[in-house]
């Protein structure tokens, strides 16, 4: 059975391959894919959009925004939150989610425009 999206031959440029290593070696891709794993979660993304709607949310929003009881939203923003990408404050007797860096609203955004047009 012949493949046709894989090269017939083996050859490779040197020079395109040597940059990309040096580039790669300036990143950790274990911390990103652990990042990326976090996301991949639809409940887990959803808790994450709603955080990129909303500077702040109670868990209570969130369980009610995503579908959930308030252990399983609980759970989902402690594992966000043990990833880096969520952090928390508690107000009396609510506890209140946000992201830790604005850095990660363009990238869910940018997932979620992303899968709208994939979708299209």
């Amino acid at each position: 059975m012949e493949r046709i999206d894989t090269c017939e031959i083996f050859c490779y440029n040197a020079d395109q391959v040597k940059r990309v290593r040096e580039r790669q070696a300036e990143h950790d891709f274990q911390e990103m894919a652990q990042m990326f794993k976090a996301l991949s979660d639809e409940t887990r993304l959803k808790a994450a959009y709603a955080l990129c709607v909303e500077d702040e949310l109670c868990v209570c929003d969130i369980a009610n925004i995503i579908g959930s009881t308030m252990a399983t939203a609980s759970h989902h923003l402690r594992l966000l939150r043990n990833m880096g990408i969520a952090k928390f404050r508690k107000e009396g007797k609510l506890v209140f989610y946000s992201l830790r860096d604005e850095r990660m609203k363009p990238l869910i955004q940018l997932a979620s425009e992303y899968q709208k047009d994939v979708v299209k």
